[in-house]
């Protein structure tokens, strides 16, 4: 391993400038300017290096993205070599390129075989805008214009963008900015929270028959699509009950609504599975897919679209009223054919499911089980959620959970790894080429701030 790199500036000069030029994603920025941000400098594997020279390890592979870690030699060559040979061209005006024909070869190799079409974007907030207006045209098409309500969950995330962010349901993001006409919510399947006396096969019944109560309130007729999360990403790494799935794929299909599912975080491998869809045994009309697709190293989304819905937008739709200038870019459609490649041909997406998945839970459990502050451990394959708790013969939570998390996600940083703090829940998803030793420093890092937010809550 390389040594750290040596900025060339003092970290103070870059967080004067940062504070001067930047308002930062979802952070008070006045007090982030008081603070100072990390400014980080080199990355490696699953570490990051700040500018002060501390190391980290990093418990949440950038935002969920970096599947092979940093410092992939393969994936830099593969962008340098294509910035040599065709730096951008589009896919307006009758053109394509090799580059992006391989990778949506390779993409559709890697998928169930009921998807054949895909839409590049730059992002997963753009996936999901892509969405409603694609949903909306193959009604259109089919003769049912009337069909044009989106249904999401509260607490999901899909997004940033105006549209995005509607068809989420973070309330604090549509104070911001408002919602958009023909958009409802049902609620989320927050066991834990949520779920009281009922068990939680229960509970993820009774979670989803809220989508057929909310379709028939609309009319059947006037709906579009529903969007979901297979697990809830930003809004604490939430797993759903064994029972609601199947009970939600039934309804869609009953009242023929599409079933669109965001796989922009657990897309490529994060479950053990290439898809989080198929870890939980459903089968999604589209796939909103981002981040592992290029392992963050270049801006790269896109809209799957199943073989009926394409038919019927290629067969009877005319033309696409729709584009984006660096859709489908052929330097970032390159790195991620060279991810792609890498996760398949390294046996990475098994490894995870058979071995260093297995194992991150297997220690969790170990070390969390009896935990004190732990109410409940979710996830599979390399990501993980640590549910704080009051009690948990009631399963009541802090008061203050926010903060305590925030606490501990602080006291993370101060040991060296990167975890993330979402309402009362710990969140972790580490680089899917984590080795059991890196896995081992994660846990027992984060058991260490775990520890410390304990004594402040008064369970140790």
């Amino acid at each position: 391993m390389n040594l750290p790199f040596e900025p060339q500036r003092q970290t103070q000069d870059y967080q004067a400038s940062d504070a001067a030029h930047h308002i930062h994603a979802f952070v008070d920025q006045k007090a982030l300017n008081a603070e100072g941000p990390r400014v980080m400098v080199r990355g490696e594997g699953l570490y990051l290096w700040d500018s002060e020279g501390k190391r980290y390890l990093d418990g949440m592979s950038g935002l969920w993205c970096t599947q092979l870690g940093y410092g992939r030699k393969d994936l830099t060559a593969a962008a340098a070599a294509q910035m040599d040979q065709l730096a951008y061209y589009n896919m307006f005006f009758h053109t394509t390129h090799p580059a992006v024909i391989e990778l949506s070869e390779l993409l559709f190799s890697l998928l169930p075989g009921h998807y054949s079409h895909v839409i590049y974007t730059n992002s997963g907030s753009e996936a999901n805008e892509v969405l409603i207006r694609t949903v909306r045209r193959y009604w259109q098409v089919l003769g049912k214009p009337q069909k044009k309500i989106m249904i999401g969950r509260w607490n999901g995330y899909h997004g940033s963008t105006l549209a995005a962010s509607a068809l989420g349901g973070m309330k604090f993001m549509h104070e911001m900015g408002g919602l958009i006409p023909d958009v409802a919510h049902i609620d989320e399947p927050y066991w834990y929270a949520q779920g009281g006396d009922l068990t939680p096969a229960e509970f993820g019944r009774r979670c989803a028959l809220q989508l057929e109560e909310k379709i028939l309130e609309l009319g059947a007729q006037n709906v579009a699509g529903f969007i979901a999360e297979p697990f809830q990403g930003a809004g604490g790494m939430i797993f759903p009950p064994e029972s609601y799935w199947p009970e939600i794929q039934r309804i869609c299909r009953q009242y023929d609504v599409l079933l669109c599912a965001d796989e922009v975080i657990g897309g490529f491998g994060r479950t053990g599975e290439w898809f989080a869809h198929q870890y939980f045994g459903f089968e999604p009309d589209t796939l909103s897919i981002a981040k592992g697709l290029t392992s963050g190293y270049l801006p790269m989304g896109g809209l799957v679209l199943s073989k009926r819905m394409a038919e019927a937008l290629v067969e009877r739709g005319g033309v696409f009223a729709h584009g984006l200038t660096y859709s489908g870019h052929p330097v970032a459609a390159a790195v991620a054919l060279a991810n792609l490649k890498a996760l398949r041909d390294e046996g990475i997406v098994r490894q995870v499911k058979d071995d260093t998945g297995p194992y991150l839970h297997k220690l969790l459990h170990e070390v969390f089980g009896n935990h004190p502050l732990i109410g409940e451990i979710q996830g599979t394959g390399l990501l993980a959620a640590l549910q704080f708790v009051e009690d948990k013969a009631t399963r009541k939570r802090f008061a203050n959970e926010n903060d305590l998390a925030w606490q501990c996600r602080t006291f993370g940083f101060e040991e060296g790894v990167i975890i993330r703090s979402t309402l009362g829940r710990m969140i972790m998803a580490p680089a899917l080429v984590a080795s059991r030793a890196e896995l081992d420093e994660l846990v027992d890092k984060t058991r260490i701030a775990v520890d410390r937010t304990a004594r402040i809550a008064g369970k140790l």
